[in-house]
């Protein structure tokens, strides 16, 4: 199960010491908003994400990206840098589209309870507990199905082993006065209950900028 207590105490101390990191927007060949396979909730839960990114970034302040339905994700795992055209048959594309229809195959929807809010150095995300070991095995599976097929492992031999939704990315400097107030908002909402996410499918996205935040553009999707 995702431990937050560390992370929440880091991203505490990111903030009020003055750490605070912003994106920007998407380059050819950066290492941010590259292509990625994520999960995405919907129904109620995605509902109240919405809500909460709408709260973090009023407190934030304007210039940050707030999340929206378009956006809000849990990433399984991220796959290379920034493109801004990736072609139908590109392909990666078609090897990632085929791990992931085999990783999927026989797996139920993956289940995460997410509960509480914690700041981090860029920005506010909501804190993800599998229920049980679909995702890691969905995680598994996707990573063998990947090296089967040569593709270079793009995280490095990284295990994801904490799951969350991403809220609001910090798109501008952070003052300390403001720091202090997302840091409270934080706190408040620590073990706020959120909701049950049922997660249907597994996709591959390609992050677009739209002028004031990001939305994830579905390239392949393959059910759960």
């Amino acid at each position: 199960m995702s431990d937050f207590a560390a992370f929440f105490a880091a991203g505490r101390d990111a903030l009020l010491s003055g750490r605070a990191v912003h994106d920007r927007p998407m380059v050819e060949g950066g290492a941010r908003w590259g292509a990625a396979a994520v999960l995405r909730p919907a129904g109620t839960v995605l509902d109240r994400l919405v809500e909460l990114a709408r709260e973090a970034s009023t407190v934030a302040g304007p210039g940050h990206w707030a999340h929206g339905a378009d956006c809000l994700h849990v990433t399984l795992r991220s796959l290379e840098h920034y493109r801004s055209v990736i072609r139908m048959d590109d392909p990666l594309r078609r090897a990632w589209a085929d791990a992931l229809r085999e990783a999927v195959a026989g797996l139920p929807p993956v289940r995460v309870v997410l509960r509480g809010v914690s700041p981090h150095a860029g920005g506010v995300l909501a804190c993800g507990y599998p229920v049980d070991d679909a995702l890691v095995t969905l995680q598994k599976r996707f990573a063998h199905g990947l090296a089967a097929r040569g593709v270079r492992d793009f995280e490095r031999g990284r295990v994801r082993d904490r799951w969350y939704v991403s809220l609001v990315h910090f798109a501008e400097p952070v003052s300390v006065t403001t720091a202090e107030e997302i840091v409270g908002w934080c706190d408040e909402r620590a073990d706020l209950p959120i909701g049950l996410a049922e997660l249907t499918a597994a996709e591959i996205v390609q992050a677009v900028f739209t002028g004031t935040g990001v939305r994830l553009d579905t390239l392949e999707s393959a059910e759960l």
